[in-house]
């Protein structure tokens, strides 16, 4: 017997938009679990750094998939949306509301409509890219990259090395571009799920600000501790979690490379162009049933709940 319908809200936004604190009011209100969509606050060691909702929130409402994985620990699109997956479906026995909260968009549209088909790549390729990646550094491998796939190469950033090898690894693995991989049909989302989407988009100079002032704040409330014990466990530097917004920025500090206003200056640089492709990414490849054009506070609760109620997400 198939399972019964079931909504899913999904609170989407960029970075420092207010988009926990809406969870966090909705889920008071409408009896829900709040379900992390960012792929760092997913990690234990990054509570500060990541704004990671408060003790005394998670306290509040149920929140979960925060704070799940070590970060000595991978988490692909398709990790997280079998987690995702699963607390939905435990929402639904629980007669309790799921509500999605992030702004990692690969996440989200992991689960709202499937996963492309991804290749094997051999053992040996991949050996050899991550070696040459860590003897030549990830601009050479993404010059070679842009004279085997300049379809790819175009997309990123020559020092993102985890990306650039990953396209490269694809492409000597299968002579096709990631790109044309990911454009070909996922297998599709639960038949069952209704997704219904609250985008937060505030305008960018408000946008902005808030993301220099919550940076200074988590300096202040222990973000150069937290980094401290990370580097002290010795991981390997090209790890999700030691790329985190932040984390090589004040790691450089804490290694005597540059003054800790140039990593909060560098970090919140940063910051500000991720926010900025977000809100690019979610005005143009996710469904918005209903968008909010400024920063979420408390006075919004009068046309946002109204709107969750319309939709029937409380039944």
């Amino acid at each position: 017997m198939p399972p019964s319908r079931q909504s899913v809200l999904v609170i989407a936004g960029p970075t420092a938009s207010g988009k926990s604190a809406l969870a966090l009011d909705i889920a008071e209100t409408f009896r829900g679990t709040v379900i992390n969509a960012d792929s760092m606050q997913i990690y234990r060691d990054l509570r500060i750094i990541t704004a990671r909702p408060e003790r005394q929130d998670e306290a509040r409402v149920p929140h979960r998939l925060y704070g799940v994985l070590d970060a000595s620990e991978i988490c692909s699109a398709a990790r997280w949306r079998d987690l995702a997956l699963a607390e939905v479906e435990a929402c639904r026995r629980a007669g309790s509301l799921p509500i999605l909260c992030g702004g990692t968009g690969l996440y989200l549209k992991a689960l709202m409509e499937g996963l492309s088909p991804t290749p094997d790549i051999p053992e040996e390729i991949r050996a050899d890219i991550r070696h040459r990646c860590d003897a030549q550094g990830p601009e050479s491998l993404h010059a070679e990259l842009a004279g085997m796939d300049p379809v790819m190469a175009a997309r990123l950033h020559p020092t993102d090395s985890q990306r650039v090898c990953r396209a490269l690894e694809v492409v000597l693995a299968t002579g096709r571009s990631l790109a044309d991989w990911q454009a070909e049909p996922g297998d599709g989302p639960p038949g069952h799920l209704d997704f219904v989407t609250i985008a937060i988009l505030p305008p960018r100079d408000i946008l902005y600000d808030g993301i220099n002032r919550r940076f200074a704040a988590m300096v202040e409330g222990g973000a150069l501790d937290e980094v401290r014990n990370l580097l002290a466990r010795k991981l390997d530097p090209r790890l999700p979690a030691m790329k985190a917004l932040g984390v090589p920025e004040l790691a450089a500090y804490l290694e005597g490379a540059v003054s800790l206003d140039a990593a909060v200056e560098s970090a919140a640089t940063k910051s500000r162009r991720y926010a900025k492709r977000q809100m690019t990414w979610l005005k143009r490849q996710i469904i918005i049933e209903k968008s909010i054009n400024m920063k979420y506070s408390e006075k919004l609760r009068g046309e946002i709940f109204p709107f969750v109620r319309e939709y029937g997400l409380t039944r």
